[in-house]
This record gives structure tokens, sequence and C-alpha cells, in this order.
């Protein structure tokens, strides 16, 4: 049973409670663990009458391990979740409960659950989820001229609607639209999070004389001496992680933040993974299968993207200005896993402006949709690639960035 905390004997004698259960053991929660904590914690406060202990700051503090006195209008964790639950209760109740003799809803507005025998009144959302709620209009109240017709009609729309359910096929079903972030990022939100891989330079000296790169024939030594400092990363990859985390937790999921220097090729073989920074300052980049198409330039002392197989009209190499940095490039990929059916997407700046901008723009809606309709295959699938971002620099920030070229793999 997924719980984190105790269930009142009230509870666990309830009929009610039963149904709690096998709701958490359907096809539709038992792959979510989050969800089926969720709903476990606030039928335990129902059943125990006590709201109080219902409220989004305590679930987020109970299920979601929010500090207390979290800003529940910036963080919609508890939101999110709740929307998600109720529409897994209306899909239990029509499909595999369906013969059910109470049903559970959580009322829109509220998180605690209310019990009610199916014979009462049900809300639309436990309707058919392949339908819309359509308005109800009330007529006059019929003569008793009309009352033979419209008996007629009742049963001649009865026949019509019984018609229509034998027509239907699965693949009739009205599709959930979904924007254009949800849609890129969605394998990325899962139940497994994926591992997010930003890099750490190796440097020598102390943030008081100075530090500089460690020049990478010395690195192998990093182990054996203190002179190396490895706990240094790039603005651009600080904003890039802010940014993530916005974003996964505006969808109710989450993921394991690692630095480069201590990602494990253990946990590398089971997981998505998303690489954030420049190759050269990420070691872990180095020793799995990356980028073939767009790669760093391997001379020291020279910034640039190689473009390996440029078409008619495409630089060999894509360079930046040093000063004053007025433009920055990076690399956006998103390449198949150490293992089948896992992805690795990978942000990859010159700079650390570079890897920002790449960053940010998966994440606003207009620049992901350019990017859909280039990588979207023929039945929906989002394909691999690999692309070249170019961005313009100001005030120390990226401003404006734009797709210069894509291979699609």
């Amino acid at each position: 049973m997924h719980k984190a905390f105790k269930i009142s004997d009230k509870g666990l004698e309830d009929e009610r409670w039963a149904l709690i259960e096998r709701i958490a053991a359907s096809r539709h929660l038992k792959s979510s663990a989050r969800l089926c904590e969720f709903l476990f914690y606030t039928a335990d406060c129902a059943l125990r009458d006590a709201p109080e202990e219902a409220t989004e700051q305590q679930i987020g503090i109970k299920i979601f391990h929010r500090h207390p006195g979290y800003n529940s209008s910036e963080d919609s964790i508890v939101r999110t979740h709740a929307r998600l639950l109720r529409q897994k209760l209306a899909a239990y109740f029509a499909e595999e409960g369906v013969g059910e003799e109470i049903i559970v809803e959580i009322p829109k507005g509220h998180y605690l659950p209310v019990f009610h025998a199916k014979s009462e009144p049900v809300s639309a959302e436990l309707l058919s989820v392949q339908e819309k709620s359509l308005p109800v209009l009330v007529p006059p109240a019929p003569s008793k001229t009309l009352r033979g017709w419209t008996f007629f009609l009742l049963i001649f729309a009865s026949l019509l609607a019984a018609g229509a359910l034998l027509l239907w096929r699965p693949w009739a079903r009205p599709s959930i639209s979904q924007s254009p972030v949800e849609k890129f990022w969605r394998p990325f939100f899962s139940e497994d999070p994926p591992l997010v891989i930003f890099s750490n330079a190796l440097f020598i000296g102390d943030s008081t004389n100075g530090l500089r790169y460690a020049p990478p024939q010395e690195r192998q030594n990093a182990a054996t001496t203190d002179d190396y400092v490895d706990t240094y990363t790039g603005i651009g990859e600080l904003a890039s992680v802010y940014a993530l985390t916005t974003l996964f937790d505006a969808h109710g999921s989450h993921f394991i933040l690692k630095r480069s220097q201590l990602m494990t090729w253990d946990e590398a073989k089971t997981k998505n993974l998303i690489f954030i920074g420049s190759v050269a300052e990420n070691p872990s980049l180095r020793v799995l299968e990356s980028t073939t198409d767009f790669t760093m330039m391997a001379q020291p002392g020279i910034a640039g993207l190689v473009n390996h197989h440029p078409k008619p009209g495409e630089p060999p190499i894509y360079s930046r200005p040093e000063r004053p940095l007025t433009k920055d490039y990076a690399i956006l990929a998103l390449l198949p896993g150490v293992q089948p059916g896992k992805r690795m997407l990978i942000f990859s700046g010159l700079t650390t402006f570079g890897t920002q901008a790449a960053v940010d723009y998966v994440c606003r809606p207009d620049s992901t949709a350019e990017l859909l309709r280039q990588i979207t295959g023929p039945k929906g699938e989002i394909r691999p690639f690999e692309a070249v971002l170019e961005t313009t620099i100001g005030g120390g920030v990226p401003l404006q960035t734009r797709l210069v070229t894509i291979r699609v793999h």
C-alpha cells in the first residue's frame, strides 16, 4: 500500500477505505505512487473528518515534502496532482469501476474526497471521459398533446445513441491537445526521474588568488591532489537548472541533479539523461556517445562549433566573437540513451550564455513549436536530432535565440 502516514482504525474498517484501495490498485493509478499517496492521505483525512489536514499547504508538506510555510501560489504541485487525480478517478468509475456502488469525487477547488452512493447525482467529471459536457436547456412543461411525441423522440434518441456506441472505434476518440512544451518534454516527465547533469569544470588555484582551467593532461591527477577545485559552475548552467526546476514542478514531475564530476556509469545506464553545459566542462559527455553532426572545436584557444556535413550555404564552423561577446552558439540535441527506450538531451553552449539560451529555447511554447515542426515524424513521434542555435547577448544575458540548422536522424 502506498502511504507515508498512519491510517486511522476507522478508515481501515470502513467499506469506503476498501474502495480507495481498489482504486489505487487499478490500472489507472497503480503505476503512479505519488498519486496513490495523494489519494490515500486525503481519503484518510475525509474518513477521519479532518478537513484541516487536507489543505494545499498540508498536502504539499506531507506528500510532496515541501518545507512548512512554502508559497503555494508559486508552487502549483498540489493543484497539478489534484487535477490529474480527478481525471484518474473519473476514468476509473467510467471504466474499471463502473459497477461500484459508491462514487468518490474530489470537487474542484477542494482536496478532500467526497463519497456518495451511485444513485445520487454525479458531477460532470464522472461522465464519460470521451464526451464533453453540453449545456442543458430546460424547456417549459409540455402540454398533454406533446407528451406522446416526447416519449417517441426519447426512444428514437436512445436508439441513435446505442447505434453510435456500436459503431464507435478507439481511433475515433478526440485527441487530448498538448502544448508544444508538454509534447517535447513528455518522455522526461515520468515516474522514474531523469538525471540532470550540469558541467563543473576542473580549476587550479583558489577564489582568493585566482582560478584557471586545469590543463587536460593534468586532470587525471585531480583525485590525488588538493590543488584542484571542481565546485564551480557557470551562471548559465545555474539559470538552466532553475528553468528546468520551474518546468518540471509545473507538470508535477521532478529530476535528480548531479554534478558532472560525480555522475557514475551505473546511474547513466538506467535513466533518461539531460546534460547542461559544454562538453569541455562536462566530462560525462566525453564518456557517452555524443553528437556526430555538430561538435566543439578540438583546437585549444579556438571557440566554435564544427559542422561536419555542411549543406549548401552553411559554414563549416560556427564561431563566436571574443570581445565584445555579442553572440554565442549552442548544440541542442535529442539522442538515444544508454539503454533502449531511454533518451538523452544535450544543451551545450560555447559559453555559459549559449547553454542557458538552448534550455530556454525548449521551455518557450513558440520556439518549441518551431522545433517540433521539423522533428515530428509522420506518426506524430519525436525523432532524434542535432541542431545549432545562435543567440545574441546583451547586458550579460542571452536575448534572442534562433534555430540556425538541424539534422533529423
